[in-house]
């Protein structure tokens, strides 16, 4: 299952139609349709705006597969695995546990980019310096 269609469905399970969706992001419907078309390469920010606005973690949508896919109610998970709906209880502790590690892989990649960035940087300056200190050819 592509994330197109993982934002499909949790979109058509919490009963909303493209026209809500498109709404709360502020985004035309069209837009929106070609999101989950699978039409249009969806960035960081926007996918943030996506899990918050249907109310999941970020590492829960880009984690779901259509093998296992969860929605965190409070404190029961609905999961669908091999055709079946399974409601199982969570304890409120084991709920927030999963989600503060699912917090911290996040961290984790955001921190992983930062650094990618910044070596770039530092290769970008380097390759200045040795620009500034190649001497000038007399003409």
């Amino acid at each position: 299952m592509g994330l197109s269609e993982k934002i499909k469905f949790i979109r058509t399970f919490r009963g909303w139609t493209q026209e809500n969706m498109a709404e709360k992001l502020g985004i035309s419907t069209y837009a929106y349709a070609k999101i989950e078309r699978g039409e249009t390469d969806v960035n960081f920010s926007r996918l943030q705006q996506i899990a918050k606005v249907m109310e999941i973690e970020l590492p829960q949508l880009l984690g779901l597969d259509e093998k296992s896919v969860l929605n965190f109610t409070g404190t029961h998970i609905t999961q669908y695995q091999n055709n079946n709906w399974q409601v199982n209880s969570l304890s409120t502790e084991q709920t927030e546990c999963k989600h503060e590690l699912e917090k911290a892989h996040l961290i984790i990649e955001q921190q992983k980019q930062s650094i990618e960035y910044l070596k770039q940087q530092v290769s970008d300056l380097r390759d200045i310096i040795n620009l500034l200190k190649k001497p000038e050819k007399p003409e």
